[in-house]
């Protein structure tokens, strides 16, 4: 004879177990994505770090190359100021749109401040010159380097922000996209024109 009470139990029990067994897998599912978030955080605030350490670099840089161009070309006070302002606005500039803004005006100003300086010949024999402008360009490279790997660490963390499901995860603990570190408009891409 078939206890219908018994197969009852254990079909609801076996449903329990099913139910149990899925509200697990959420959980781990719940606890890796957001595990996933905190590692590219933390990897954002590293590859922020590398770019902060690179543009410390250029910005002790820059005193000592307008202070050699200075010497040969003493009639651009202008363009000297204009880039010592730059300087001092990019140092002070606090994340990575305002930073962004003001390290791509700065870069427009060191190349004024290049080809100014490649009018005069005796400053580009200068050894001195050679050496800093070689160091500048070495670190624009750095820049570059750190940049793609921030720009990179942001959409990683961006396409799991706005992925689905992971997405759900991300609005729970209010992430918010973070923002990439890039050149804004194609007019600051282009090479200054510099007439005398």
């Amino acid at each position: 004879m078939i206890d219908y009470g018994i197969l009852s139990v254990r079909r609801d029990l076996m449903y329990a177990i099913i139910a149990a067994g899925v509200f697990v897998v959420l959980i781990l599912w719940a606890i890796v994505t957001y595990n996933r978030f905190v590692a590219l955080r933390n990897m954002l605030r590293e590859a922020w770090s590398g770019i902060d350490v690179q543009l410390k670099r250029r910005y002790d840089l820059i005193p000592n190359l307008m202070e050699t161009v200075k010497g040969y070309a003493a009639h651009e006070k202008s363009l000297m100021e204009e880039i010592s302002s730059l300087r001092s606005r990019c140092m002070s500039a606090d994340g990575p749109n305002a930073k962004a803004e003001s390290e791509n005006a700065l870069s427009m100003g060191l190349r004024k401040l290049i080809a100014v300086a490649e009018a005069y010949p005796q400053l580009r024999a200068s050894d001195n010159f050679a050496e800093l402008q070689k160091t500048l360009s070495e670190i624009e490279d750095q820049i570059q380097l750190s940049r793609r790997y921030y720009n990179g660490t942001t959409r990683d963390f961006n396409i799991l922000l706005e992925s689905f499901p992971s997405s759900v995860i991300g609005k729970m603990f209010s992430m918010k996209p973070a923002a990439f570190f890039e050149v804004e408009s194609s007019v600051e891409r282009d090479a200054p024109k510099v007439s005398f």
